[in-house]
């Protein structure tokens, strides 16, 4: 295979303001309810007794933008029984064939991710693509191009994972372990790490 490409998400800077969503949605002429991509708070915490009569505040709430994330081991193109949901060799992007597709919704139930999303004007699975036809005009991604704080980034994931590191798990997603997502996230500050919880 080629070079795998993979997302870095700067949630320490990601203000949620969603430009990210609305470009994708834009870019893909996505109706009403179908985002490839998903700005989501993530908030939890609270206040604890510390012990002399006060309280100790723990809260936290940051926001999260996730797509697909073209995994090494993506669950979607195993479920599939067609074929149609496959990884590209030449980039590990994984792609839907609406020729091939049949509709059957396996991959979106299968994705822990919720990546694959119904088209229902023509009955077939769509996805992030991670903006194929900009990139091979050599243009960036809609959503890393709209992102007013540079929050998103998209590369070759060894050389994102060699810069900010391998943390891809935080709480509002799933496991990294169930399908090795090609994805870094910096952590907001008040993050909780899977560990954490």
């Amino acid at each position: 295979m080629g070079t795998q490409l993979g997302f870095f998400i700067d949630s320490s800077l990601c203000s949620g303001c969603k430009a990210c969503q609305v470009s994708c949605k834009d870019k893909n002429g996505l109706e009403v309810g179908r985002l490839f991509r998903r700005v989501s708070e993530v908030r939890g915490g609270g206040f604890a007794p510390n012990g002399s009569g006060g309280y100790i505040n723990n809260v936290f709430a940051y926001t999260l933008s996730i797509s697909c994330n073209h995994c090494s081991d993506p669950i979607c193109t195993r479920n599939c029984p067609t074929t149609a949901m496959h990884k590209r060799e030449e980039d590990g992007v994984v792609v839907v064939d609406i020729e091939k597709c049949i509709g059957c919704g396996y991959c979106a139930w299968s994705c822990p991710y919720g990546a694959p999303q119904m088209n229902e004007e023509i009955g077939r699975m769509s996805k992030c693509d991670l903006c194929l036809d900009l990139r091979e005009q050599g243009q960036d991604p809609a959503c890393v191009a709209a992102c007013p704080l540079h929050a998103i980034q998209y590369g070759p994931i060894d050389e994102l994972r060699a810069k900010y590191g391998d943390v891809c798990d935080a709480r509002g997603l799933p496991s990294s372990e169930i399908t090795q997502p090609n994805l870094v996230i910096r952590l907001h500050p008040g993050a909780e790490t899977v560990e954490d919880k």
